[in-house]
């Protein structure tokens, strides 16, 4: 489940200058959007390159692909800002400025949702008792993204409205700290799509994003596979991950020829006699090998490039994305590695015959030129075949 974290940055939240610190936060944390007032829309697109939602009061806001304001012009002339989507709530029904209506055909938010165009529509509720509950039910029947705010975060009733409106719209849960975000993710066990983080904080905002990521990230079971022959097998094309982010001592990627199991390699975070540390380098072995993607893929090492997404992994299954900055590939001896999982399944990949190439054991860290058959090496066991890096449910043989 894909999460998303939205930065409040409306004219509640102080001036122009209050504002755009909280959206250069946003920018800087890596937040996926901020909300905002119409006329700011313009503004935000000359901070950087975010996702803008507009709360749309007294006049229309300019919206993607509007076709009654496709032309529309800034005062100097040039082609107007143009938000992301539009959201309606605010000084209306969904901010309770005015009454709910007995009658939600009669509501006047409701119908600006329902107005025709290619663009996404927002509904914005402060949830006050069970008829604002109700109200962001029914807006969710016709909004893209259903913001829900609670004067006390404790009332929220998010377990009843994930459970009956989670499938229809993406739900926005406000929140005021990361602390409270992590609930909203958590809550039910499939949480909110989304918050909207109200904090002058950037220290808050950046720790939002990060339990986004978090909550985004899936931890893999590792097991030892016992070392049943290790030998040199001449050279080939071995293959350098280099990545954008620095590794931490007990972390690597999941590497193979077989995608049924693949080992865990260690990143070059260790001291060495020979080479000085490449912290953000993975040895990770011949051009065939997969190695696994952060969406649960494979790709074969051959295909990585600059840009590209890595799974990393540490010693205890957690995981997270890096970005590929480098790849290099070059002629190396290489060793056979052959080894037996807990399920009697044998799996082989080549590594590197070198001395800086090392491997989680049952004994600790070890380099790949000192492992002898018989030693247990962490790796990840899957049951299923993979084709074009997707599991698929047939017979594959590999070997």
């Amino acid at each position: 489940m894909t999460r998303a974290v939205w930065v409040k940055a409306d004219d509640t939240v102080g001036d122009w200058d209050d504002r755009r610190a909280r959206i250069t936060a946003a920018l800087e944390a890596g937040a996926d959007w901020v909300l905002v007032d119409e006329g700011d829309v313009e503004r935000v697109r000359e901070l950087g390159d975010i996702n803008v939602a507009a709360f749309r009061t007294d006049g229309d806001v300019t919206l993607v692909d509007d076709i009654d304001d496709a032309e529309a012009e800034s005062d100097d002339g040039e082609p107007a800002a143009r938000a992301d989507a539009v959201v309606v709530g605010k000084n209306g029904e969904g901010d309770a400025t005015i009454d709910l209506p007995e009658d939600f055909s009669g509501s006047a938010d409701l119908s600006t949702l329902r107005r025709d165009g290619d663009f996404q529509r927002g509904a914005y509720v402060r949830i006050l008792g069970k008829e604002y509950e109700r109200f962001a039910e029914t807006a969710a029947e016709e909004a893209d993204h259903t913001i829900v705010v609670g004067e006390d975060w404790t009332i929220i009733p998010l377990e009843n409205l994930i459970a009956r409106i989670g499938e229809e719209t993406d739900l926005v849960a406000g929140v005021t700290s990361a602390e409270e975000a992590k609930t909203a993710f958590e809550t039910l066990e499939i949480g909110s799509d989304a918050v909207l983080l109200d904090s002058d904080d950037p220290d808050e905002i950046r720790e939002t994003v990060e339990v986004r990521d978090e909550a985004e990230r899936e931890t893999l079971d590792l097991e030892y596979a016992e070392v049943l022959d290790i030998e040199r097998a001449g050279s080939a094309d071995r293959v350098c991950v280099d990545t954008g982010n620095l590794l931490e001592h007990d972390e690597g990627m999941l590497v193979g020829s077989m995608s049924r199991g693949l080992v865990f390699v260690h990143g070059e975070t260790a001291e060495s006699p020979y080479v000085a540390s490449r912290p953000f380098r993975v040895n990770a072995g011949a051009v065939h090998a997969y190695v696994r993607t952060p969406d649960g893929g494979t790709k074969y090492l051959s295909e990585l490039q600059s840009g590209d997404e890595v799974q990393v992994v540490d010693l205890d299954g957690n995981t997270r994305e890096a970005i590929v900055g480098r790849v290099k590939i070059e002629q190396r001896p290489m060793f056979r590695l052959a080894l037996e999982t807990e399920s009697g399944d044998r799996v082989e990949t080549l590594l590197q015959n070198a001395e800086t190439i090392k491997v989680p054991t049952a004994e600790g860290r070890k380099a790949v030129t000192d492992v002898e058959a018989g030693d247990e090496i962490l790796l990840y066991a899957e049951d299923t075949a993979r084709h074009f890096g997707e599991p698929v449910e047939e017979s594959i043989i590999e070997k």
